[in-house]
C-alpha cells in the first residue's frame, strides 16, 4: 500500500505463508504505491519467478500518493511482469491502485496502444471512486481487461457499488470481467479540500460477503452471478481457475454453505472444515 518504506515484502510474504499454514489460500504482490517498489530479490521479475506466493506487482497511478511514472516506465513494468508470469506459470499482472485524478486510466490506454502487451496485464482496482475512472474502467473491460470494484464498509458505500454494477450492465460491460474485493486490513482515508488528512481507518474483511448478500436480496441479482464477482471471475483474472473459483473434481474444495437467508453456515477451505453450523472450528 502507501507505506513501502517501513513495511517490507519479506513481512508480506511471511504473512501469506502463515495464512496458508492456517489453511487459507493466499497470494500477494511485490511493490507498493511507489516506484521502484520494495522486492525481496531486488527485481520484480525475479520475485514473481522465484517466490511462490508472489504473482504480480502493485503500483499506484492517477493518485496524489502515486509516483507519477511515465508511460514508458509503465510499459517497461508491464513487459517485465508479463514475461516473468510466462516463465513462472503465473498470471504476471500489474495491480493498479487507482486514485481519483482526471487522468484515470489514460496512461494504461496509451501503454496498450503503443505496445502489444495484453490488456489482461493491467488490472485496476478501486475503479468506482470517480466518474471518469469508472467510465475508463468500462472501456477497459470491453477491451478484455479485468476491472475491480472495492466493497464499502457502510450502507451508503454498499449502495454505491450496487449502482456501479447496474451501470456496468447497462453499459454493456461483460460481467465476467468485473470483480469485487474487500481491501480488507488496508487503510481508508478522507481528506479536506486542502488535501489534509482528516480521517483514517482500517477496512473490514467481511465486505465482499455483505455485498453479495445485498446484491441478491436488494438488486435481484442471481446468487450465481453475485458470487462469481468474488470467486470465479477473480480466479480467472489471477489465472488460478479452475483450481480456484469452481466446485468440481480437481479443484481445491473451497466451499461456502449458506442458509436460506444467505447467513453463513459452513466454511470449507482446501478440503478442511473451518466452520460448521455457524461455529468456528
Amino acid at each position: 500500500g502507501t507505506d513501502g518504506i517501513s513495511r517490507s515484502t519479506e513481512n508480506l510474504v511471511a504473512k501469506a505463508k502463515a495464512l496458508k499454514e492456517e489453511g487459507i489460500s493466499a497470494y500477494c504482490c511485490c511493490g507498493a504505491y511507489g516506484h521502484p517498489g520494495p522486492t525481496i530479490t531486488g527485481s520484480i521479475s525475479r520475485d514473481i519467478m522465484f517466490v511462490d506466493e508472489i504473482i504480480g506487482l502493485k503500483l499506484a497511478v492517477s493518485d496524489h500518493r502515486a509516483p507519477n511514472i511515465t508511460v514508458d516506465e509503465l510499459i517497461r513494468l508491464g513487459s517485465d511482469v508479463r514475461t516473468a508470469g510466462m516463465l513462472s506459470g503465473k498470471a504476471g499482472f500489474v495491480c493498479l491502485h487507482m486514485g481519483g485524478d482526471d487522468r484515470a486510466l489514460s496512461p494504461v490506454f496509451e501503454a496498450l496502444e503503443r505496445t502489444s502487451i495484453p490488456v489482461k496485464t493491467f488490472q485496476p482496482t478501486h475503479v468506482g471512486r470517480a466518474k471518469k475512472l469508472q467510465e475508463d474502467a468500462f472501456k477497459l473491460a470491453k477491451m478484455g481487461g479485468t476491472i475491480d470494484f472495492t466493497c464499502g464498509q457502510f450502507e451508503e458505500k454498499i449502495k454505491e457499488l450496487a449502482a456501479s454494477l447496474r451501470a456496468a450492465k447497462e453499459a454493456g460491460v461483460p460481467m465476467d470481467k468485473v470483480t469485487i474485493s474487500s481491501d480488507g486490513q488496508g487503510s481508508w482515508s478522507n481528506y479536506d479540500a486542502a488535501g489534509n488528512l482528516t480521517e483514517m481507518g482500517v477496512s473490514s474483511v467481511d465486505t465482499m460477503y455483505r455485498q453479495v448478500v445485498y446484491q441478491v436480496q436488494n438488486e435481484n441479482m442471481s446468487l450465481e452471478e453475485a458470487l462469481s464477482l468474488g470467486t470465479r471471475n477473480v480466479a480467472k483474472a489471477l489465472e488460478v481457475y479452475p483450481k480456484k473459483g469452481a466446485v468440481h473434481e480437481g479443484s481445491d474444495a473451497d466451499v461456502l454453505v449458506l442458509n436460506g437467508d444467505l447467513s453463513m453456515n459452513t466454511v470449507i477451505a482446501r478440503g478442511s472444515l473451518m466452520m460448521q453450523d455457524g461455529v468456528l472450528l
